[in-house]
């Protein structure tokens, strides 16, 4: 027979490796070498149990302080590490690292009680705004149809009179736990108990107005704070709104959605706001002082003469509020488009031509510079 490699050789530890540290090894290894993971290789089946009989030994603290003291022969003549020999019980401790690797595989690992305290399910519901609603904050009211205690039998689901009995199944645990013969020897797996569903109770009497299950879905009215500086799509979460939780459980929360409906002029694009202004020819030309609408209402804003289509201007602080700090505003740009005028009477076109007229000369007193310019651009060309 092969002599046996060193318990701590083998987990890859040193001596006086803590608990942890040898049971974050032997976790590393299990996953690796595991015969499900390896099915048909025979050197991964067999690391995986000198791992596992290492692992029974230096996890033990008597165990352990044998195998320091007199090595392999503290366990020879009977006294052996017991697992490979007589079959593996995968509860407690091996339960919990076969469950973190494996999960439900094998059953035994970190699994919560099916009758412990849960969290209530959350609740998604959309909300829509105006523009202004989003970018000022608003206080709105929603209703909600949610699952409320049963105020007949006070959330039992027992009819009254009447109390819910421990489930003979599972002794209340709301899980059984059964052993099954594998390739390894017995382990042990837990599974939610089908008698009660997991509750650790049977109800033998139902509650008339909910039925059994403890609640009755009501509608309900809230009042919904909505920050400033919200934006088309993001969620607002009201805490502990939800549906009820289970065996005492917190509730769960509502989580809304918001749309906000388009403005008639204004878009907004994160905290800015931008609009496009038209005006007239002469206000280009000869400049002018507008009436731009804001978020905040009008506001004067001097433009230049000469001012040219699609020129963008700044307001600053106009915009949206930061919804983090709604003491920091966005910027609000807008883009003057020059309107050219339609059905023009006769006075405004004889006045047109004779721009037009006045325009050609000066056109014609600049023309040997334009000559001098397009010679420049065409030698470039060319």
């Amino acid at each position: 027979m092969a002599e046996k490699r060193d318990y701590y050789e083998t987990l890859g530890v040193q001596k006086g490796a803590s608990d942890t540290e040898i049971k974050k090894a032997y976790r590393k290894l299990a996953k690796q070498y595991h015969p499900d993971t390896n099915p048909g290789d025979s050197v991964s089946e067999h690391k995986f149990k000198e791992a596992t009989e290492a692992y029974e030994v230096l996890s033990d603290s008597n165990k352990r302080a044998q195998y320091d003291q007199f090595g392999h022969a503290a366990f020879e003549n009977g006294g052996g590490a017991g697992g490979f020999r007589g079959g593996f019980d995968f509860g407690g401790d091996m339960g919990d690292i076969f469950g973190d690797i494996f999960g439900d595989m094998f059953g035994g690992g970190r699994r919560q009680s099916s009758n412990a305290p849960q969290k209530g399910v959350n609740i998604r519901a959309n909300i829509r705004l105006k523009f202004e609603e989003a970018v000022f904050g608003v206080e709105k009211e929603i209703q909600m149809n949610i699952a409320d205690p049963c105020e007949t039998c006070n959330g039992t689901g027992a009819k009254a009179g009447t109390q819910p009995e421990q489930c003979p199944t599972c002794q209340g645990a709301g899980q059984v736990r059964y052993n099954q013969q594998t390739l390894f020897g017995t382990m042990s797996s837990v599974k939610t108990c089908n008698h009660c569903q997991g509750t650790g109770k049977i109800i033998k009497e139902k509650c008339s107005d909910c039925q059994g299950s403890g609640f009755v879905r009501k509608n309900k009215k809230m009042s919904v704070a909505i920050p400033e500086g919200i934006d088309n799509g993001q969620s607002i979460r009201l805490k502990g709104k939800g549906e009820p939780g289970k065996n005492g459980g917190p509730r769960g929360d509502i989580l809304l959605t918001v749309y906000v409906e388009p403005h008639p002029f204004f878009e907004r694009q994160d905290t800015d706001i931008f609009y496009t202004m038209p005006i007239n020819f002469t206000q280009a030309a000869l400049g002018a002082e507008l009436e731009v609408p804001t978020i905040d209402g009008n506001v004067k804003y001097e433009i230049k003469p000469g001012t040219q289509t699609n020129t963008r201007f700044r307001l600053k602080g106009k915009g949206v509020p930061r919804i983090n700090n709604p003491k920091i505003r966005g910027d609000q740009y807008i883009t003057v488009i020059v309107d050219v005028p339609q059905n023009l009477t006769e006075r405004q076109v004889e006045l047109l031509k004779e721009f037009a007229a006045i325009s050609k000369e000066n056109n014609n007193d600049n023309s040997d510079k334009k000559k001098k310019w397009y010679d420049k651009v065409k030698d470039v060309f060319e």
